[in-house]
């Protein structure tokens, strides 16, 4: 469905539940990739995710609330430090950062949840960023060489890190400690899960980005340890039937997961009706598709035009449905109450963005808008966005001489 893959997707690799003529399925009554996530957290049984911030905030109710899984925040900031950078961007020196400071405070880290192209950022990565993430997760430096799993004979890790000096033989086999030294060079292990959630695939319409799936990449780090999601609630605007499917090629997993898809069962009508869409390739890549990215870069390029003529910052790189626009300056303080105060006005000029706090952004006035929308709709919505922000700036011009 124009996205090049580098090998064939084998049907033994995908969820089975229902559908068994193109993907085999796990639907649900939630939120497709939301209820993956959650059925995968219950799966790994573990304490932590990593997860870029800001990051739709939903996944936190399905991931925390509901799978008991904690989110570590891989937080992302609007400086562009270098010509190479962009805001926002995440770089394996802050997936490393982040993942210290989880350790350092006891947090067991055993996943990473991509999304891909990003909500609400619409940035998307490129092959050579998803390989660093991918190798990152499942990162191995080289240690003293040995014969026990940490590349030394009789030595093993603690629970806080340290090197156990161990007998030889009962150490390994009982973990036997004989006293505590710094660890140095032996291997640092992440093999961490990579989850990456492709919800957005074909919703990318700017032809000059280029979207690659991570099941594109000629060779995966660790493909027991990658999982990739996509459904139909975006790319095809049929959230209401609950579509969605996970590619793994770790049989534990799927079988763990498959074992939940019982609860988020989908009618056998569904089924068909998607079999019916997903085989119509030709309709798809020929009709459907161009049609889609036409209506949405046009959508974007006026409500990026308006947002040029406001002098609004904003960040989008031409995939999703929204844009993640810097309304900092009409924040009288640089607070997350002042921006809430902003978003109420928004609401109360019948206008609906959402706040950046929502998304965990750790920057006060940062917010997503959404362009999917028709023409006259986007008109009458900037011209209400306009009136807020004028009275809104006037405010903020006025409130230090009270």
């Amino acid at each position: 469905m124009a996205v090049p893959l580098s090998s064939p997707l084998w049907p033994q690799y995908c969820v089975r539940w229902g559908l068994r003529l193109l993907f085999q399925v796990c639907a649900c009554s939630n939120p497709a990739c939301r209820v993956l996530l959650r059925d995968l957290s219950f799966s790994f049984l573990i304490e932590a995710f990593l997860i870029p911030a800001p990051y739709y905030g939903a996944i936190t109710q399905h991931v925390y609330l509901y799978g008991n899984v904690r989110l570590v925040c891989v937080y992302l900031d609007s400086e562009v430090t270098g010509l190479e950078t962009r805001p926002f961007q995440l770089t394996v020196e802050k997936l490393e950062m982040a993942l210290k400071g989880a350790n350092s405070e006891g947090v067991k880290v055993k996943g990473l949840i991509l999304i891909n192209p990003q909500n609400p950022l619409g940035d998307v990565y490129s092959p050579g960023e998803l390989q660093e993430y991918l190798k990152f997760a499942k990162r191995q430096k080289k240690g003293v060489p040995g014969k026990n799993k940490f590349g030394n004979p009789g030595l093993d890790r603690g629970p806080s890190g340290f090197l156990i000096h161990c007998h030889p033989t009962l150490g390994d086999a009982f973990d036997l400690p004989a006293k505590l030294s710094p660890p140095h060079d032996l291997p640092s292990r992440h093999e961490l899960h990579v989850m990456v959630d492709e919800v957005y695939m074909l919703s990318v319409f700017e032809e000059s980005v280029g979207y690659h799936s991570v099941l594109s990449l000629e060779r995966l780090p660790d493909p027991q340890r990658t999982h990739m999601m996509w459904a139909t609630s975006k790319d095809f605007g049929m959230s209401g039937l609950r579509f969605g499917t996970l590619y793994t090629e770790n049989q534990d997993v799927a079988t763990a997961v498959s074992s939940l898809c019982r609860y988020h069962g989908l009618s056998g009508l569904v089924q068909y009706q998607m079999a019916q869409l997903l085989r119509d390739r030709d309709w798809i890549n020929q009709v459907y598709l161009p049609e889609n990215h036409a209506r949405l870069k046009a959508a974007h390029t006026y409500v990026s035009e308006e947002l040029r003529a406001l002098g609004i910052p904003f960040v989008s790189r031409g995939a999703g449905f929204f844009i993640w626009v810097d309304l900092r300056k009409y924040l009288p303080a640089a607070t997350f109450e002042e921006e809430m105060l902003l978003w109420r006005r928004f609401l109360d000029n019948k206008v609906l963005l959402s706040f950046g706090q929502a998304f965990e952004c750790k920057e006060p006035g940062w917010f997503r808008l959404v362009f999917s929308d028709k023409t006259h709709r986007l008109r009458l919505g900037m011209q209400r966005v306009r009136r807020v922000l004028e009275g809104k700036s006037q405010v903020a011009e006025d409130a230090p001489s009270c």
